[in-house]
């Protein structure tokens, strides 16, 4: 604790939680990052905080594979327990969880989206792929939509029943682009997030896809697939586009700005004729310059453009 000179304090172990959290998402989210500058400032820690939040299980489960399944899980195990302690009100020693807490507290946040999602980052440790893709949307329920409602409050909407909807349309939207431009990592980690079903009807399999990862080259059944992709993940894009117009007007950039720079993902894939393994679909630092700047001078309310759709 740190004595202010007007006789107040400020809880510094919370302080360097917020900026664990915030350099957390510096490093691993630069694109939701960008778009969170666009925050008022109050707002911007409490983002910082989900994102370290849902890092952190990640990292827990994506960055440990020499370890053994068992080890991996009981880590995350480990850290869920904690987390669910300190929402019990006991202490808590973790750097990061300080904040979560604190932003779970202040916005009162509903606590099933993050049973949700730490039951989604158990999966990862043992399901390797998704018959179908109602079998993958429960899957991202936990890890896309729960965080699309955990963010509505911290970002504020004047109807916020009617605002839920999209802000779980746009974490699916988000999730599945990142399914598309990551395939070859995802491989690499022995998972395949495309639907069975999916790969079925254009004839691929993920022997396939192990071959194309490895000769950085796409057969056209595996092109065909990936736009097959795209256009399901532009619906999403489509069902959380009004969302926006429904947030807090302070919050409307930020959103716009992340919608666009991700829905750019697919864009790129797009001009890459769908081959996802030549190189990894990034939206090129002039285009982020120029969307940041177009979401800041959009008056409140503006409708969004769909990826996929001519800019007007």
């Amino acid at each position: 604790m740190r004595r202010l000179a007007g006789g107040g304090s400020v809880d510094t172990s919370l302080e360097s939680s917020y900026e664990h959290c915030r350099e957390l998402h510096r490093r691993h989210g630069r694109t939701y990052y960008l778009a969170t500058r666009l925050l008022p400032a109050w707002k911007r820690r409490h983002v910082h905080a989900l994102y370290g939040f849902t890092r952190y299980a990640d990292e827990i489960v994506d960055r440990t594979e020499e370890l053994p399944t068992a080890l991996r899980s009981a880590r995350l195990a480990d850290w869920s327990e904690r987390f669910l302690a300190g929402l019990r009100g006991e202490p808590v020693t973790d750097p990061l969880l300080p904040a979560v807490l604190h932003t779970i507290a202040v916005f009162d946040l509903d606590r099933v989206d993050f049973a949700a999602f730490l039951h989604s980052m158990a999966m990862d440790l043992t399901v390797t792929s998704y018959s179908r893709y109602a079998d993958l949307l429960d899957y991202m329920e936990g890890s896309a939509a729960a965080i699309g409602t955990m963010m509505l409050p911290i970002l504020g909407s004047a109807d916020p029943a009617a605002a839920r909807e999209p802000a779980r349309q746009l974490g699916f939207a988000f999730q599945l682009t990142n399914f598309i431009r990551d395939v070859a990592e995802d491989l690499d980690r022995g998972r395949v997030y495309l639907p069975a079903e999916d790969l079925a009807r254009f004839g691929v399999t993920p022997a396939d896809l192990a071959d194309a990862a490895e000769r950085r080259r796409s057969s056209a059944g595996i092109r065909d697939l990936i736009e097959y992709e795209v256009s399901r993940a532009r619906q999403h894009y489509a069902a959380a586009a009004p969302g926006v117009a429904l947030l807090a007007p302070g919050s409307q950039s930020c959103i716009r700005t992340a919608y666009v720079l991700y829905g750019g993902i697919l864009d790129e894939v797009v001009a890459g004729g769908y081959e996802v393994f030549a190189r990894r679909a990034v939206v090129p630092r002039r285009r982020r310059a120029v969307e940041v700047a177009r979401a800041l001078l959009a008056p409140a309310g503006a409708p969004l453009v769909v990826p996929g759709t001519a800019v007007p």
